[in-house]
């Protein structure tokens, strides 16, 4: 299903929404590659995802969300540095890929922590994204879309090739922005501290 992301198809939208709450997985665009989307309290969608990846279940797997209060909900508590880096980085005019480790609030089911007592959770700049995730009212998997061990795919033609079965729907919103993974920044310790350096240079956190 191709969606152009500048001009938002309302009917698309809704038709990827229901298929997450169906319990489906599906491939989405985001800020970086393409990913990997289902509901994250259905445990046997994200179950689903780890064999379609062929990725151990004991890795935890990031959630994306659509606002800083959904990503909120997510946490036990609201470490210090949270709220300057995600207006920085999440709420500016495109936002940029950035993932915060964040402790996890107890409903967040252990099969994404994997056990760890954190959640990785980004929002991404795209538009489309945003609005997938608002019409499924649940935050989703953002795992990106390849086998466990190859490159991620860029395109919604690399996903049907890395997937010719198993998804329930492709939505193809052009090819990725950029290649290079989210930046990863861990504030379970205090001060912020740079996990993966991505598309942000860790000297702008």
């Amino acid at each position: 299903m191709h969606v152009n992301p500048a001009q938002l198809n309302r009917a698309a939208i809704e038709r990827a929404a229901a298929a997450i709450r169906r319990g489906e997985v599906i491939a989405i665009p985001t800020d970086t590659v393409y990913g990997l989307a289902a509901n994250p309290f259905q445990p046997e969608a994200v179950r689903r995802i780890f064999r379609l990846k062929g990725r151990p279940e004991n890795k935890p797997i990031l959630l994306l969300v659509e606002s800083v209060r959904q990503a909120e909900a997510l946490m036990a508590a609201l470490p210090e540095a949270f709220e300057r880096l995600a207006a920085r980085f999440w709420l500016g005019p495109e936002g940029a890929p950035l993932t915060l480790i964040l402790p996890a609030a107890p409903a967040v089911p252990e099969w994404i922590t994997a056990g760890t007592g954190t959640v990785a959770v980004r929002m991404p700049g795209s538009v489309l994204t945003r609005e997938i995730i608002r019409a499924a009212r649940v935050p989703l998997t953002g795992t990106s879309a390849n086998r466990s061990g190859l490159p991620a795919a860029e395109t919604a033609e690399q996903v049907r090739q890395a997937f010719p079965r198993g998804l329930a729907l492709i939505v193809d919103g052009g090819p990725a922005r950029t290649s290079a993974p989210s930046t990863l920044v861990d504030l379970t310790l205090g001060r912020p501290r740079v996990v993966r350096e991505g598309a942000i240079p860790a000297a702008e956190i």
